[in-house]
This record gives C-alpha cells, structure tokens and sequence, in this order.
C-alpha cells in the first residue's frame, strides 16, 4: 500500500477533502493533473458566492451550516482571509418564480433574513436599479469566497499535517482489486485503501459508464466591469448579489481589487465536450446579454467587459451531487458533479468524503446525493 486514502483533483471540493483527511490520517496522498489552483479548474475566477439563502431542497442547509464553520476553521489554522462576511441579496419580482421558492426554503430552514422592499432596497443599497415589483431579501451571513486562496491554503494546511501532494500528475485509470484500488498515470502506479474522485468537470474520465449517461461537464463563464465610483462597490457597502426576474437573471460579487466588480449572467452554462478545450472567449450573443443586463441593473457600472473567462464544470441530470461510493463494496468514493454550485459547501462536501472515505461519521441525511441514485434509472 502507498497509502490509506487518495485524492484525485485538488480544486474545490478535493482541496478541502485533502485537508479533512490530514486532520483524521497521516497516511493520505493528493493527486492534481496541474497544480492547485490552477486557471482552468472550475475554482477560477477569484471569487464564488457563499449564502444560507437559497431556493430548492431544504436537505442542504446542515452543510451550509457545517460548511461555514469549516471555512472559519480553516482561516484559524492557515491565518488566510478566505470568507469576507458582506452580507447577501436575493432580488426578484414579488410574486415571479424566484423569491416565494427562495422564501419558502428560508422559512423551512428558520434561516436569519430580512425582505426589503424597493424604497427600503434604494434607500441602502443604490447600486441597484430596481423595477417596479421588485422586493430583495437579505442574508446576513451571506459573503464572498476567495477561491485561489481558498483552495491554495487547504492544501498547504494538508501537507503541514502530512499529506503528501503530487502536482502535474493526471490520473489516467483507477482499478480495483482484492486489497485495493490501483491508481495509475501513464507508467506509474499507486495502491491504496480507498480514493476520492474529486476531479470536477475532468471526472466523467474516472466513472462507470452509468454515471457518465447521467452527467455532463458544462461551461460556466464569468465576466467583470468596471465601476464608476469603485468605493460604492466594496464589500462593505455592496452585498453578494442574486438577481432572478422572468427575462433576466445575474449574480455578482464586490470588487475585491478596488476596480473591478463581478456581475456574471446566471445559469447560461452550455455542454462542452473537452474540459481541456473549453472556449474561453464569450460569443457575440452572451456579450450581448451581459451588457444589456448590466445596463439594466447597475447604472454604476460602465457598461463594457473589461474581463472574462470560463471554466469546465461536471453537472448532473437532477443538479443534485454526487457524493457518496460508487456501488455497496466499491473502494472508490465520488466527489463530484456539483453542478456550478458547490464552491460554497466546499469544506462541507470536502469533511463528508473524507469522513466517510476513512470510515467515520458525517451528517445524516444524505441519500439525495448518493450516486447509487442513477444506478436504478
């Protein structure tokens, strides 16, 4: 054996799960076909979103829970500042498809917010340009995520406590056996206990052909602008922002550089067959959608892209993760297809498969994440 646990991907959820493991293991190595942070893993792009508001599945708020915690933990023990607490908007017409589906959650879940109005909406956040029958909802845990940083320091963290972290290694195969799972790159080879596959939008590679006709890696682009006045942009005076109506959609961030502000259209992630050959230039038309909507809702930005990029990303059919061993006596465990949303429950998913990788206990609660979901359909 070359060890109990590997780590196949250190990006969002594998970073986190390599520092999990070092805390419960000495014996775990980490495997990244680049190096940690790299500019083309689905953590690109500086910043993600971290919210307790949100509509959907009620399951997921005892690992948001969870995951805030984690990512308190891991700024104590790295002395990195990852989480900045801003706060949270969830904008929307009052009776659209948005904001009762994001209330309701909310109310299941007894989670802190408060709905502003439009007046109250002008009266402290003027950034934005509201219609008529908006309202927002705020989230005071809510805030912005440094990814690079993020993910730079759990690794960092995990080789402080032991692991052992092998860069520009790209798995090609993983094979169980009798005693283990053969894990191999070109002409070399490792045995251990169990793996994690954390290896995002490259995952479909490493997974049974049941799991890859319920999957698909997606490109998610990201673009920034420039503000007029960058001072009403900075996190203290500009929220994390969700905004849903019927015509158009876009979330963003502050400006975490003093210039530039994230407003990114939401949900125009399309199939792309190579995650090595994403096209990371933005078409005509998504420019057009982005300055458009940008006009719209922010005045107090100069309409023009001055930034952007994009990045594979391994959705699934139900947008739900997979997250658990790939059949009852597997050695391979499953930490992927997060569908664009994961970067927030990053620690969170990252402390459950390693847990559960390693044999000890994580939260209850679970079963709609387990890939053995698909197995039946």
């Amino acid at each position: 054996m070359d060890g109990k646990l590997a780590v196949i991907g250190l990006g969002s959820v594998g970073s986190m799960a390599l520092w999990q493991a070092s805390r419960l293991t000495d014996s775990v190595v980490g495997f990244e076909a680049h190096s940690p942070g790299h500019a083309r893993s689905a953590a690109g792009g500086d910043t993600r979103l971290f919210r307790m508001l949100y509509r959907g599945r009620p399951d997921y708020y005892p690992i948001l829970q969870h995951s805030r915690d984690l990512w308190a933990e891991l700024e104590a023990e790295t002395g990195q500042d990852i989480l900045t607490r801003c706060g949270g908007l969830s904008i929307g017409t009052v009776d659209g498809p948005y904001i009762p589906a994001l209330l309701e959650t909310t109310r299941i879940n007894m989670a802190d917010h408060r709905i502003l109005s439009r007046q109250e909406m002008a009266e402290r956040y003027p950034q934005h340009n509201l219609r008529a029958d908006d309202i927002a909802v705020y989230d005071p845990n809510a805030g912005v995520l440094r990814t690079d940083r993020a993910v730079t320091a759990a690794v960092a963290a995990a080789q402080a406590n032991g692991a052992t972290v092998l860069t520009n290694t790209p798995i090609t195969g993983i094979r169980e056996t009798d005693d283990g799972a053969v894990v191999t790159s070109g002409d070399k080879s490792w045995t251990f206990e169990r793996v994690i596959v954390a290896s995002g939008g490259w995952s479909q590679r490493l997974m049974p052909e049941y799991l890859k006709a319920h999957t698909e890696t997606r490109r998610i682009f990201l673009s920034w602008f420039v503000a007029r006045d960058a001072s009403e942009f900075t996190p203290d005076k500009f929220p994390i922002f969700s905004r849903i109506n019927e015509d158009r959609s876009m979330y963003g961030a502050p400006t975490v550089d003093g210039v530039t502000v994230k407003a990114t259209l939401d949900g125009r992630g399309a199939g792309t067959p190579d995650p090595d050959r994403v096209p990371r230039e933005l078409t005509t038309a998504e420019i057009t959608e982005t300055i458009e909507t940008v006009s719209e809702f922010f005045p107090g930005l100069i309409p023009t892209i001055v930034r952007s990029d994009a990045f594979p990303d391994l959705f699934t059919r139900d947008r739900n993760p997979l997250l658990g061993w790939l059949s009852g006596s597997s050695r391979i465990y499953s930490a992927t297809g997060f569908s664009g949303g994961g970067f927030k429950n990053a620690t969170g998913y990252g402390h459950i498969a390693a847990c559960e990788a390693l044999g000890k206990q994580s939260l209850e609660g679970l079963e709609f994440v387990r890939p053995e979901r698909f197995k039946a359909s």
